[in-house]
């Protein structure tokens, strides 16, 4: 494993986590605010992108950290729908 995908690896962990943070949050305040659609959904699709590119480089760290990031992102998705259409329901 090379440390350059070592290094990665862990920034995308570190994002992984913002995002699982960031998550946690909606759930608390169960609104969805001050969110730019576009910008979320460019740095979502680049999330996705990267779990088809790093194992194509053989960049297994990115990866495994890239795994983290496109799931927060995904539950980050689902909870902000499920509170925009029926924000009466706690989840």
């Amino acid at each position: 494993m090379q440390r350059t995908d070592v290094v990665n690896g862990l920034f995308e962990l570190f994002g992984g986590c913002l995002l699982w943070v960031q998550f946690a949050r909606l759930r608390r305040d169960r609104q969805v605010k001050g969110v730019y659609i576009p910008a979320w959904a460019f740095f979502a699709g680049w999330g996705f992108w990267n779990l088809f590119y790093y194992p194509s480089l053989g960049q297994w760290a990115s990866f495994g950290g890239g795994l983290v990031v496109a799931a927060a992102n995904v539950a980050w998705l689902v909870l902000a729908i499920k509170l925009t259409i029926r924000p009466e329901v706690r989840p």
